[in-house]
């Protein structure tokens, strides 16, 4: 693929190389536009291609029948918080992204066995249209896809700002990521660069969710949700950023991989041991993340209590494994060497951010020249979210905003004159441990007003610290951790993936999406949409 450089000038960038970000550099080739797709990892990175999961679930309504009971689906997971414009448009948009994958040469995997239960996806109360997606088929075929239509990559440089000219976006200002960026180990000797500018008609936001902002995380580091404090900034909205899945993943024999949670149903997990724990493992089986809106919310406040080690987790496995587990035992197998039913220890993870950038349809923000898609938005998505939609999320609006970008950018200019735009990355990786500490220790599970304003005051110290290491880098991160917190300290209940020790029930006058946006300060303010 062509390598972009500083001096290019593009119709259309786009940040993020994960599906979502793929997809609209695609769409928006497909339209005859010169398109960058930049990234911090490298091309083809992010959630969509985190290696500690076994593959990605695609699920769609089975056939146009299906449509309006899946949307009605969506919305009743929602809990009150999805929005519906953004719903039907989802599930209108799968069935043909499905086709338009798989013209590009993807294959997907089917299953032998679609009626058995663990295929319901998570949440849902019936089986859909269910498909695995290959990454590495997803890999080779979008990038054959993007060097025939000329997209210019440039991996491994970030987000730190946009760039304005008379009053909409117009560009970027991209920070080169550190070379060990995709690990947790951050490299300590980054030297400070002066950002790279990349000018564009429009731009397109597709940079992930919030999972790296925590330590504990089943995502990459470079998905830290930045995006959204850039676009905060520059007049854009985030809705339902409180709502970030927590899943159960491993910290022993391994560390940072999804638990499959099927298995719960075979399970026993240490310290879970009330009078009906046989029923509640068994719906806990259900679905992958947490929920508070579900009595099996027990099982994982009980594995949450065992602390930094996890509970321990045994089995008493049937003769013959369903379909859907024996593809994880296998994967675990061969990915670790040995199986499951060995023993594995489990804590609670953040994985999928359910909310973002506010956007309409098209993955329009508001802000003239600005467009976002994939898990930098919500809406889409509500309290809970039905597994495999994450996917569909990613190729639906990815290519809708692509598109929309286009018609935006056509005959408008980049800014030219970038004098004064000083930014600078520089190494921050104590700081940035410190800032994901605790955002493990006060934002996952059991979730307090206590907690959250001492959070609060942390982000508080690490601006002053920030004052005098001048990272752009640091000053997004902290942002968007404001951002987090004022959400779930505003919504003084607990519903779907947001649970409050100290509001332990749901609220029905709370049953509504949550916006956020920065107030004359600078700092973020949540209150309910419209």
């Amino acid at each position: 693929m062509t390598r972009a450089t500083q001096a290019d000038r593009f119709d259309v960038l786009v940040v993020g190389a994960g599906i979502a970000g793929c997809e609209a550099a695609l769409a928006a080739a497909g339209a005859g536009a010169r398109v960058a797709l930049a990234s911090a990892g490298e091309t083809f990175s992010g959630s969509s291609f985190f290696p500690g999961t076994w593959g990605l679930g695609l699920v769609g309504p089975a056939g146009e029948k299906d449509e309006g009971d899946f949307a009605t689906t969506i919305l009743e997971v929602g809990r009150g918080v999805a929005l519906p414009g953004l719903v039907h448009a989802l599930v209108a948009g799968i069935a043909p992204a499905v086709a338009r994958i798989e013209a590009r040469g993807v294959r997907l995997r089917g299953a032998q066995r679609p009626d058995e239960r663990d295929f319901i996806p998570c949440f849902d109360r019936r089986c859909r249209s269910w498909h695995g997606l290959e990454r590495d088929s997803y890999r080779a075929a979008t990038a054959a896809a993007l060097e025939r239509a000329g997209v210019a990559t440039l991996p491994r440089h970030e987000l730190l700002d946009l760039v304005e000219k008379d009053g909409r976006v117009c560009g970027a200002l991209l920070g080169q990521s550190p070379r060990r960026f995709l690990s947790q180990a951050w490299d300590r000797n980054l030297r400070g660069d002066c950002p790279t500018y990349v000018g564009a008609g429009a731009v397109v936001l597709a940079t992930g969710g919030f999972g790296g902002l925590f330590s504990r995380t089943l995502t990459t580091p470079d998905v830290m949700g930045t995006a959204a404090a850039v676009a905060l900034r520059h007049g854009a909205r985030l809705v339902n950023v409180e709502f970030i899945q927590i899943m159960p993943g491993l910290v022993e024999p391994v560390r940072d991989v999804v638990f499959n949670e099927r298995t719960f149903r075979y399970a026993h997990v240490e310290g879970f041991d009330a009078p009906d724990a046989a029923e509640l493992l068994d719906e806990r089986g259900g679905h992958g993340p947490f929920t508070a809106s579900l009595p099996d919310r027990a099982v994982d406040l009980a594995f949450a209590a065992a602390g930094a080690r996890g509970a321990a987790v045994t089995y008493d496995l049937p003769g013959e494994l369903p379909e859907f587990m024996q593809t994880y035992f296998s994967w675990f197998e061969g990915a670790f060497g040995r199986r499951p039913d060995a023993g594995v220890r489990i804590a609670p993870y953040a994985h999928a951010s359910n909310g973002g950038i506010l956007v309409d349809e098209r993955g329009f923000t508001g802000v003239p020249g600005l467009y976002a898609c994939g898990e930098a938005t919500g809406g889409m998505h509500g309290a809970d979210r039905i597994g495999g939609l994450s996917s569909a999320n990613g190729l639906v609006f990815g290519w809708a905003a692509g598109g929309a970008a286009v018609e935006e950018a056509s005959g408008r200019d980049s800014a030219n004159d970038t004098k004064g735009l000083s930014l600078r990355i520089t190494p921050e990786h104590t700081v940035l441990l410190d800032l994901r500490r605790a955002m493990d220790e006060r934002c996952l599970l059991g979730r307090t007003a206590e907690g959250l304003e001492a959070m609060g005051r942390l982000l508080d110290e690490l601006d002053e610290k920030n004052a005098r290491i001048g990272s752009a880098r640091l000053a997004n991160a902290v942002l968007s951790a404001r951002a987090l917190a004022a959400a779930m300290l505003a919504r003084t209940e607990s519903r779907g993936a947001h649970h409050r020790a100290d509001f332990p029930h749901e609220d029905p006058a709370q049953a509504r999406p949550l916006v956020v946006r920065l107030d004359g300060d600078g700092r973020p303010v949540a209150e309910p949409l419209g």
